[in-house]
């Protein structure tokens, strides 16, 4: 089946969506090999842009370019879970730790507006909005951080953390918990203590791994 792309966006940065969805998902088992040529016919482009998208899914250990065998999907084990929600709580607590430091009101009005978005969208039962809601209101965090090199980190990893949220949202029928969870952590952030919101933000992404943990075993199952 032909996958259309949108002209605009990188069609490497499309392409590699869609597959780093299918990886997430477990749609690309571990183990299975894709070539250049079949997603470039299946993905009506030419070679360059699925050997960017490749490219990128390597960096995210995604995959795993064997040439000139091909490419074999790594997909994501247990431990590979663990790792990335490790790698963003640390990244996470630090931007938090500097984000504390913004007094001013205004600064904060984005993150006030994606807690907004999301209450919205727990009523309406939209997950595709409460993810992009979601993303949006953890990017604010780093750029309250006022750290660009810290924001990079984040920005290299957001891609896998938004194909994971996307998978894990749908363990929630309702969202409503996830949001309050979400007003809970801005709240003390803005009034508690550093050792408050480092505590609320662990028990969020460990709920984050536990749902994502618990989605690879039914599948191992």
């Amino acid at each position: 089946m032909t996958q259309t792309v949108k002209r605009g966006e990188s069609l490497g940065t499309q392409v590699a969506g869609v597959l780093r969805q299918r990886i997430v998902r477990g749609e690309l088992a571990p183990g299975a090999r894709i070539t250049e040529e079949a997603l470039a016919e299946e993905f009506q482009v030419s070679r360059g842009p699925v050997r960017d998208a490749l490219t990128q899914l390597s960096f995210e250990k995604l995959v795993e370019i064997q040439r000139p065998r091909g490419v074999y999907i790594v997909g994501l084990s247990q431990d590979d879970v663990d790792q990335l929600y490790s790698l963003r709580g640390a990244l996470e607590h630090l931007a938090l730790s500097r984000a504390m430091r913004v007094d001013e009101d205004e600064r904060w009005s984005e993150m006030l507006h994606a807690v907004q978005r999301m209450a919205d969208a727990a009523d309406a039962g939209d997950h595709a909005a409460f993810v992009a809601a979601d993303l949006d209101f953890h990017s604010q965090i780093y750029h309250l951080a006022d750290h660009p090199r810290l924001a990079g980190a984040w920005s290299q990893y957001l891609p896998t953390f938004t194909a994971l949220l996307e998978v894990t949202i749908n363990h929630d029928d309702d969202l409503h918990e996830s949001s309050v969870d979400h007003v809970r952590l801005m709240k003390v952030m803005r009034e508690g203590t550093l050792d408050e919101a480092a505590g609320v933000l662990a028990a969020h992404l460990d709920g984050a791994r536990e749902r994502m943990l618990s989605e690879l075993r039914t599948r191992e199952a």
